[in-house]
């Protein structure tokens, strides 16, 4: 794909919309390894953002997970770091889901579990049996929001039509 170097704020964002949505041309294979992916983060990241936010699923809600980050995870105020981490899970999962942002969403969703890594799982290592539980989930997840982040969202997404439209597929063979 050839960037075209435009002057002035208009070109600024015209380069940043192909930084966030090119897509680049990849066989049949690996647009779909990056479905599942994609679908798989969504699945258990709307999960425990549902959890923090809403109480779905035998979660906790704003008020538990604000006890929990304030109490356990040392982090304050609880209240505010609850919401951030629900709706960074909730929303990103859904953005992963659909492939809209989806580098942006990886990038976040990644950070959340280095974040849920330092704060709680780390203390106990890899796969302890204690609890807090180990690391084992959160380092798996955040790898695989990583692959997001890298390789985008592929073709069979929101971000593969918007780089259609945009003229942001990379064609340069692999």
């Amino acid at each position: 794909m050839a960037v075209v170097r435009t002057s002035g704020a208009g070109g600024r964002v015209q380069e940043a919309l192909r930084l966030l949505f090119t897509v680049r041309s990849a066989p049949l294979a690996v647009d779909l390894a990056l479905v599942l992916t994609r679908v798989a983060l969504a699945w258990i990241f709307i999960y425990y953002g549902s959890q923090k936010l809403f109480g779905a699923f035998n979660g906790g809600g704003i008020h538990g997970t604000t006890l929990y980050f304030s109490n356990v995870a040392h982090l304050h105020p609880g209240g505010f770091f609850a919401v951030l981490g629900g709706l960074i899970e909730f929303g990103g999962g859904i953005a992963v889901a659909v492939g809209f942002c989806a580098r942006l969403a990886g990038l976040a969703l990644f950070g959340d579990m280095v974040m849920a890594m330092i704060t709680v799982t780390w203390s106990t290592g890899i796969a302890s049996i204690a609890s807090p539980p180990g690391y084992q989930v959160n380092l798996a997840l955040a790898v695989l929001a990583l692959v997001v982040v890298l390789l985008g969202a592929g073709r069979f997404s929101v971000d593969g039509l918007i780089a259609q439209r945009i003229g942001a597929v990379d064609t340069v063979p692999h």
